[in-house]
């Protein structure tokens, strides 16, 4: 009795005993795991925001070589510039974002091969799909925050930019008088300064041409010298001329054309003001760029392509009626003819003979007049509709984008995790060279499917998703080869595998 009573408690202590270290183990390795979360989240994270601001860098450094003839030399405050660069990396930020996610998933993943941290957490037991599920949540974060900012900020965004652009482009180029040069930058005047004094703002030989009136040279004065300044409101320059001439012809008396008067006034000291209004930068009214499909997130691009189709669709049903009219057809048919293959072959030139003489004239050229103008109307429907239409398939365009652009992100990802795993080469050596090629790729088919989306060659859907439909296969290939520890790169087994295929194919046939 007292052998069962101890056995029993030896069976319950065993068990107890055994529950706790079952329960140590999964809490060392919830804490083990919860670690390994946080060590590649912090490995992910770094290398993605340094990526994306060094992508996003680039970006704008072309942006400022292809706009620095509109932002030099016009006198621009500070802010103004910086405000054009933030606008302009908002935009790039659709090129930069996926560019970041691939190079950094690669390089991480190689650091972790390289080092060998990679075969030590798998040789823990840990999976790669284990391994990757944190950054895979971060991947649906980063595309959820990218639809946001496609829908959202980025048609903010490009209206802030371009209506800036706009009126940075539209300003004059700064107020610089150069000596001996003739100056044309104010409007109605021409200004020529033969010498510049050190300070910048006394000079000597001054000639002023005034074309206010528009009538020539008809106006011109002269001075030893003078002083330039600005009116404190900074909207006129003052010119205080110093023992100079005044020259007029004056064309508003009577006969002047045959007398010729011509007036000389000598002066000691004049004042002469010209208005700088042009060469401050005015504001366009933000409104006027609103109705861009590039300023539209996607209700209002919805909104806007059926507006487009049913004017479109008006305008045909229009044009259908009115086009009997511009032939001048006869009141008896009320309906057009069903269009045959080549109304030519059954045409007889001969009909014509079948009327006076007096008239054939006259009836030919009503014929080639009324032509004519059938061919001016159609070109110029057909023109209207082409317009019209294209500029339904850019805001479909616009609209695909936004969604394509997310999913991009995340497939992007799917593609640099597991070509870093296989590789296991970190740093910005190999994986820049690797992620370039899948970028350029993701690149050119996106802007051929743009262009042919854009020619009406092939529908929206496809043309914008095609980009997207290429590298879902390349990132599912690519995921069962690291998670299966597949060697991509191994030339033997390249081999073995067509070798496999040819030999299936001599067994079939």
């Amino acid at each position: 009795m007292f052998s069962c009573f101890r056995s029993k408690n030896r069976t319950n202590k065993n068990t107890t005993i055994s529950f706790a270290l079952l329960i140590i183990f999964a809490s060392v390795a919830n804490l083990f795991m919860k670690k390994l979360d946080t060590f590649i989240l912090k490995s992910y994270l770094g290398p993605l925001v340094m990526t994306f601001f060094i992508a996003l860098f680039i970006l704008l450094m072309q942006f400022v070589w292809k706009y620095i003839d509109d932002l030099v030399g016009k006198g621009l405050e500070w802010y103004l510039i910086v405000k054009l660069l933030f606008y302009a990396s908002s935009t790039f930020v659709p090129l930069a974002l996926p560019l970041s996610i691939l190079l950094s998933s690669l390089m991480m993943f190689g650091n972790l091969g390289e080092h060998y941290e990679l075969v030590t957490i798998k040789a823990a037991g840990i999976s790669l799909s284990r391994i990757m599920r944190p950054l895979i949540v971060v991947s649906i974060c980063i595309s959820a925050l990218a639809f946001y900012f496609s829908n959202v900020v980025l048609p903010m965004a490009n209206l802030k930019f371009h209506s800036l652009l706009f009126d940075i482009r539209e300003k004059k180029l700064a107020f610089n008088l150069k000596e001996g040069v003739f100056y044309t930058g104010i409007e109605g005047f021409v200004i020529r300064v033969g010498q510049k004094e050190k300070d910048g703002n006394s000079i000597r030989d001054v000639m002023v041409y005034d074309h206010t009136k528009r009538l020539g040279n008809i106006s011109l004065t002269t001075a030893e010298w003078g002083k330039m300044e600005l009116s404190p409101d900074k909207k006129f320059l003052v010119f205080r001329l110093y023992k100079g001439t005044n020259y007029e012809e004056r064309v508003d008396l009577q006969n002047n054309e045959a007398t010729r008067p011509f007036q000389r006034t000598a002066f000691s000291e004049q004042y002469q003001m010209f208005d700088l209004s042009a060469f401050q930068l005015t504001r366009t009214d933000e409104n006027l760029f609103k109705k861009n499909y590039e300023m539209q997130n996607i209700n209002q691009l919805s909104h806007s392509i059926d507006s487009i189709k049913l004017q479109l669709a008006a305008e045909r049903k229009t044009f259908d009626l009115n086009f009997q009219n511009s032939l001048q057809f006869s009141s008896r048919v009320s309906t057009p003819r069903p269009r045959e293959a080549d109304s030519m072959k059954k045409f007889n030139p001969s009909v014509i003979y079948n009327f006076k003489a007096e008239n054939r004239s006259r009836i030919m050229e009503t014929a080639l007049n009324s032509a004519k103008g059938a061919k001016e109307t159609l070109l110029t429907s057909k023109e209207n509709i082409y317009n019209k239409s294209k500029l339904i398939f850019k805001h479909q365009i616009v609209y695909h984008k936004k969604f394509a652009f997310s999913i991009a992100c995340f497939l992007l990802f799917f593609i640099g995790a597991p070509l870093g795993a296989i590789i296991r080469k970190g740093g910005l050596g190999m994986p820049a060279v690797i992620s370039t090629l899948f970028f350029i790729l993701f690149w050119v088919i996106s802007f051929v499917g743009e262009k042919y989306t854009a020619e009406g060659v092939v529908p929206a859907w496809q043309g914008i998703w095609f980009s997207s439909a290429v590298l879902m296969p390349i990132g599912i290939f690519l995921t069962i080869k690291a998670t299966n520890d597949a060697s991509l790169f191994d030339l033997d087994a390249w081999i073995n595998f067509f070798k496999k295929l040819v030999k299936i194919r001599e067994r079939r046939i």
